[in-house]
């Protein structure tokens, strides 16, 4: 026989557990008991056992003992019960409520026979709160041996508070079949999973205006996601318009960068701006990047313009839908664990707690700082030729949008002109 616990444990609301998988503790007192006759030791949920103490809270003489047989039963122990019990890891403990302090038990993945003795439960119980210095008051014995799973059992019951707890366990209803249980965890999880899945496509319909893209617009790449933050109706209408009008955007767009830029004068400029119009590749320098920009900084001819930064309107933040799961727990569920007097003070006591969650962002573009307006509107020349026609019109309108900066807005409304085909 050896004995990893002796002494004195804390307990809580007249609660104590064994748990032999410390990461996946989820465990109602009616679940503990459901379809047990005896009321003290719940094992009715596997690897985990819920043993009820009188008093409600302080400390309590505790001591555990494994036995390799069952041992004799000491006729002092005032109230007696049996449960079987097995480990589901090699992870064994005894565990104070509340994730206090925990003794290992080194269990091992076997059935076991388990017996729960109780002396001064009703002592206890009436005292309810035991202080630090007070004498002693309930004391128990938790005895573990190998045996084969039997029905619980009540050996011996004096106390008033251990026929309440036997009385309990009796009008509950009874447990879960094998099968009910794997059936609940799997409803359960395809309720998390469909939960989870209109949760995504709630965030994808926020990021997209409000609908949801078409597989085109989930693959275009480039700079589709900069532009929704400006208009996604227009990126949809974009979308939506067909080869042509999207290729006639994508010349617009970069024939306006130009002009707001300055650069149209520029030979090399106007040269690629044609190229685009007649659906030629760009001359030389647009087909380096490289070769582009050092034309740019080395011609004298381009305008020292700057534009302010374009700023996207504000937009409500996103809100999941009802339905999405939530990893936080409800005030109900912080007192379902408790029972008689002490769950109302718990329930309150969570009511009254705030839940507050909060969002942290770097902020919104500085429209008071200048960026040179000619090397903004360069890159709506290069996205325009871009082979796709939805990407060439998504990038080069987000290229004008920030060579126009404060005055996007503008731009934004001559789209919309194009590709409802009102523009000349």
């Amino acid at each position: 026989m050896r004995r990893p616990v002796e002494g004195e444990v804390h307990v809580h609301y007249g609660q104590i557990y064994v748990e032999t998988d410390p990461d996946n503790f989820e465990l109602g007192l009616s679940e503990a008991f459901a379809g047990q006759r005896a009321g003290l030791c719940g094992a009715a949920t596997p690897g985990v056992l819920w043993l009820n103490t009188g008093l409600h809270t302080g400390d309590v003489g505790f001591t555990v003992e494994v036995h390799e047989q069952a041992p004799p039963l000491d006729p002092a122990w005032e109230d007696v019960v049996e449960v079987s019990f097995r480990p589901v890891s090699a992870d064994s403990a005894l565990v104070e409520w509340g994730g206090g302090a925990s003794w290992q038990l080194g269990l091992e993945e076997t059935h076991y026979r388990v017996r729960y003795c109780a002396k001064g439960m009703d002592r206890a119980s009436d005292r309810d709160t035991r202080l630090d210095g007070e004498p002693p008051l309930d004391c128990y014995l938790l005895q573990f041996w190998p045996a084969p799973a039997e029905p619980d059992r009540v050996l011996k019951q004096t106390s008033q508070a251990a026929a309440y707890w036997h009385r309990y366990a009796r009008e509950l209803p009874p447990p879960p079949t094998p099968a009910e249980r794997a059936e609940a965890e799997r409803q359960a999880r395809l309720a998390q999973e469909t939960a989870e899945r209109e949760r995504l496509l709630a965030f994808e319909r926020w990021q997209w205006g409000g609908q949801p893209p078409s597989q085109a617009l989930r693959d275009v790449g480039g700079n589709v996601r900069g532009l929704l933050e400006f208009d996604p109706a227009l990126v949809h209408a974009i979308d939506a318009s067909g080869p042509a009008t999207q290729r006639a955007v994508a010349v617009f767009a970069a024939r306006r960068a130009c002009e707001a830029a300055g650069l149209t004068a520029l030979d090399w400029v106007a040269e690629a701006l044609t190229a685009l119009g007649e659906g030629r590749p760009l001359p030389p320098p647009f087909d380096d990047e490289a070769r582009m920009w050092q034309r740019l900084a080395s011609d004298p001819g381009v305008p020292d313009r700057t534009v302010g930064r374009a700023v996207p309107p504000e937009r409500p933040p996103f809100r999941p839908p009802a339905s999405a799961h939530d990893p936080i727990p409800q005030p109900q569920e912080a007192a379902r664990a408790v029972v008689g007097p002490a769950a109302a003070v718990v329930e309150a006591a969570a009511a009254d707690s705030a839940m507050w969650s909060g969002a942290f962002t770097i902020g919104r573009p500085d429209p008071s700082l200048r960026m040179s307006q000619p090397h903004m509107a360069l890159p709506a020349v290069t996205g325009a030729a871009e082979p796709d026609p939805l990407r060439a019109a998504l990038d080069a309108v987000s290229a004008a949008v920030h060579a126009y900066g404060e005055n996007h807005p503008a731009l934004l409304a001559e789209v919309w002109s194009v590709c409802e085909g009102r523009h000349g």
